[in-house]
């Protein structure tokens, strides 16, 4: 048990909001298949606060092919928008869709994605920053621009392509 209680208790209210934005893409038609929800709350009643990312010995964490399969998604789907986004011309409906698309790809991860323990732990501290920044392009921090929702998703995205052996991964780029 951590000695970081007020940490702890974000950490548990963040998951559960993680969980409630899958149930909410579940109930409205977003993510098809109904173990998500279970395979969501597997995938977070183990994490504990999170951890410094670190490499395996010094070489990136293995992959499967869930993993790959929904990282190269999300990425995609950033990519798409980035564009419009720079340019300021998002609207609330594209950073809905784009967050749907997101937690289906996160929901899809969390279902399917077998990892040994000590990645799948590095694998949590990557999605959890896709879960925070999918949270504001969502518009669920009134205070955040959802454009900085995206940029903590790609900076995610960054992250995964660091500590995380993905053949030919590239992330997006941010404008400067």
């Amino acid at each position: 048990m951590s000695s970081h209680p007020d940490l702890e208790g974000a950490l548990r209210a963040k998951r559960s909001l993680s969980a409630m934005l899958v149930a909410a893409a579940l109930a409205a038609g977003g993510i098809a298949g109904t173990p998500v929800l279970a395979a969501t709350d597997h995938a977070h009643e183990h994490a504990g606060p999170a951890h410094p990312l670190e490499l395996n010995a010094g070489r990136k964490w293995a992959t499967d092919e869930p993993l790959r399969q929904g990282m190269t998604r999300i990425r995609d789907a950033v990519s798409v928008q980035l564009p419009a986004v720079h340019r300021g011309k998002m609207d609330a409906a594209q950073y809905d869709a784009l967050g749907g698309e997101i937690e289906a790809q996160l929901a899809h991860i969390v279902g399917n994605c077998k990892l040994d323990p000590k990645a799948d732990e590095m694998l949590h501290v990557i999605l959890a920053g896709v879960i925070e920044g999918n949270e504001i392009i969502r518009g669920h921090d009134a205070k955040a621009k959802r454009s900085a929702g995206v940029v903590k998703v790609v900076h995610a995205l960054e992250q995964y392509g660091k500590y995380f052996e993905h053949p030919g991964w590239k992330a997006p780029k941010l404008a400067h």
